[in-house]
């Protein structure tokens, strides 16, 4: 991405004004590139379907105060613009419940369905079917974890999504509503970036965010966030345990691949959570 020619374009547009221009360059992860220009303005380049995907997501949910505002987006979704939201990823373990009650109220009570969707799951790669969805990222989340869980543990999750009937309306969510993608300021949460979108059941943002960091793992913090949700649909909080479950499932998956420090923390917290199910004890 040429920054200097992309500021060129924005000062042109009227997006930004024509004074001298400081920016400098943010960590984007392994595909996106991102600058933050004057401390206000991010810059955001990426594959277009996956900007395009991006800016559909924010645009439906542009109500919401925790969310960056789309500035600008270039037309053939080569680059975005959005607003700069301050503050810090460092999430402040053991204060999981607030967390959580602020992304419910500040973003998935907003959540809407999705008319005439297409399939359910990732956009590129859409399933016919939610449960077809869960099943295929629980099969890749297994390849990961091996013999790190017994066998009967993989297939005891694996029954659970085969055997639940999904029929609730497909909303438009985050995708990958976790930790590593909130803002915080003075210890609250403040803001919510980097949407993966995914066509689905709305409890899978919130089980996502619950499980994207290792502390509070209980049934009474999950309790109190599903409160909190005022998103009526007819299975958002039938079968609540054996989707968190399936949430904790995948979330092992990815520490294992990313953060094995953390691999010990989740290990307990599999074992409370599979245990309860397994000895019906919810």
């Amino acid at each position: 991405m040429d920054i200097q020619k992309i500021i060129n374009q924005l000062i042109s547009n009227n997006i930004i004004d024509s004074e001298p221009t400081e920016y400098k360059q943010l960590n984007g992860g392994t595909v996106s590139e991102l600058y933050l220009i004057r401390n206000k303005y991010v810059v955001k380049s990426n594959e277009p379907q996956v900007i395009e995907s991006e800016v559909n997501f924010l645009h439906s949910y542009k109500e919401s105060n925790l969310l960056p505002r789309v500035l600008f987006a270039e037309k053939s979704y080569n680059y975005i613009v959005y607003s700069f939201i301050s503050g810090s990823t460092n999430y402040n373990r053991k204060n999981k419940k607030e967390m959580l009650k602020g992304l419910v109220q500040g973003l998935l009570n907003h959540y809407k369905s999705v008319p005439n969707h297409t399939g359910w799951g990732w956009s590129d790669q859409p399933c016919d079917t939610w449960k077809s969805f869960l099943i295929n990222e629980i099969k890749a989340a297994k390849k990961i974890i091996h013999s790190r869980l017994d066998r009967h543990h993989h297939d005891f999750v694996l029954s659970i999504a085969q055997n639940m009937n999904y029929e609730s309306k497909p909303f438009l969510l985050h995708g990958d509503c976790g930790v590593h993608n909130f803002i915080f300021k003075d210890g609250q949460l403040s803001g919510v970036i980097d949407p993966t979108p995914v066509i689905g059941d709305p409890i899978y943002d919130l089980i996502y965010a619950f499980c994207s960091s290792p502390d509070e793992l209980t049934k009474e913090i999950i309790d109190e966030a599903v409160s909190h949700l005022t998103i009526k649909c007819e299975e958002c909080n039938s079968f609540l345990y054996e989707k968190v479950l399936i949430g904790l499932y995948l979330r092992v998956g990815a520490c294992i691949k990313h953060h094995p420090h953390d691999f010990e923390q989740y290990r307990q917290a599999w074992n409370y959570w599979f245990n309860l199910l397994q000895n019906n004890e919810v």
